[in-house]
This record gives C-alpha cells, sequence and structure tokens, in this order.
C-alpha cells in the first residue's frame, strides 16, 4: 500500500474526514496518515485502542515513535497517561494494550537503524521558551539528532509565522487550531510540508499547541 508517499507534496489530513479502519487485531483501530507498506510499513498512523484490547508481543526493527492523545496507553514498562511522548528506538520489544483505552499518534521505520535512544517525556510538564525567530511561538526540544529535530510549540493567538524546514517538516495540531491558507486544522489534524515547501499558518483565537518534527523528510526525496 502506498498513501501520501509522494514528499514532494504538502499533505493536509482532516481528523473528522479520514475514516478508522480495522487492524488484524481485535479492538484496535486506526486512521492511516502515510504508509509505504503493508502490515510492515513505514508509517504514520493514530490508533485506538478499545479497553481492555492488546497487541501481540513484538520488536520494532525500524523504531517507533508516538504520542498518546487520550486514555492511558501500557506496556511492560508501565502507563503512559495523555501527552506522553515516547521513542522506542530499533530492536527495541513490547506487548503494547490499554485496559481504559487509549488513542495514540504512532510513527513506525522512521529511525536510523543504529539509533538506541529511549526517549519518554510528559509534554504537560515540559519548560518551552520563546523562539527568538518567532515572534508568538515558544517552542520545547523533545528529541534532537543530525537528521531530524522533535519539538512542542506553543502558538499564541493570532501569530501568523511561516512553516518550513530545509528537510521538510510535519505538525500534529494537539489543542486549537492553526488556519492554513482556507483550511483550518483542528485537533488531531496533520500537515507535511516537503523540504523546500513551506505554508503561511495563523493560530486560531484560542493560539494552539503542535507536536512539530523537521528535518527528517530529505531522505525520502532524495531517495
Amino acid at each position: 500500500m502506498e498513501l501520501n508517499a509522494d514528499f514532494t507534496q504538502t499533505v493536509r489530513v482532516l481528523n473528522d474526514d479520514n475514516p478508522w479502519r480495522a487492524s488484524p487485531s481485535a479492538g484496535v483501530e486506526r486512521k492511516m496518515l502515510d504508509r509505504i507498506g503493508d502490515e510492515v510499513a513505514r508509517a504514520t498512523t493514530i490508533v485506538r485502542f478499545a479497553p481492555g484490547s492488546a497487541f501481540a508481543p513484538h520488536t520494532h526493527d525500524g523504531g517507533e515513535e508516538y504520542i498518546v492523545l487520550e486514555g492511558v496507553f501500557q506496556d511492560e514498562d508501565g502507563d503512559f497517561p495523555v501527552g506522553t511522548y515516547v521513542r522506542n528506538p530499533p530492536t527495541s520489544r513490547h506487548t503494547p494494550s490499554s485496559k481504559p483505552g487509549a488513542t495514540i499518534f504512532v510513527k513506525l521505520w522512521q529511525f536510523d537503524p543504529d539509533d538506541r535512544q529511549h526517549v519518554r517525556i510528559d509534554m504537560n510538564s515540559v519548560e518551552t521558551s520563546p523562539d527568538a525567530a518567532r515572534a508568538g511561538v515558544a517552542t520545547a526540544t523533545l528529541f534532537k539528532d543530525v537528521a531530524e529535530h522533535v519539538a512542542l510549540e506553543v502558538w499564541d493567538a493570532d501569530v501568523t509565522q511561516t512553516f518550513a524546514a530545509e528537510g521538510g517538516a510535519e505538525a500534529l495540531v494537539l489543542d486549537g487550531s492553526i488556519a492554513d491558507g482556507d483550511t483550518t486544522l483542528g485537533p488531531l489534524d496533520w500537515l507535511r510540508v516537503p523540504p523546500g515547501g513551506a505554508s503561511t499558518l495563523t493560530a486560531g483565537p484560542n493560539g494552539a499547541r503542535l507536536w512539530v518534527k523537521t528535518g527528517h523528510l530529505r531522505q525520502m526525496v532524495d531517495k
């Protein structure tokens, strides 16, 4: 399967327009955002676990990166409530489940093969700092290496800034809203901008809280 697999194009996916699809595991549904492959895939997805559901134990050969959006996500390492940002690097193994139910935003097979760094951050408690290059935007770095930068961004109400990165960029709206031309993106809506591309975004009247990754799409265009 290929979905939004042309990384030279800007992509916007509105959560309300994106249907839930059954997964191979009972009680687990997903909304696909981009995908190259079938059940083993380079994929960006929103996944919903019904209460008491689980996936079988598995190894993430290509790594797994996720944000808990609703409920509590669980595995052998503990309970991860709303706002938890996690990176499980290549070769990591777990048995994901959720007794109360959970929704997560997850990215698979998008790691440096040599990455072995585990990351677990409560985004509800991180401190943001004003971005010197963008008035009205505050940021907190969640992860950074030579290929990518992951951050939590908080935009003030009605602020307008350019969303761009030399190596491409993507954003998931966590709270509030962002206008991209005639399209307004609210919670769980997703935007991807290609390397060399840009979008002019304006935060809504209540501002916006975004998860943002930059730099990581260059390799998809250079292939």
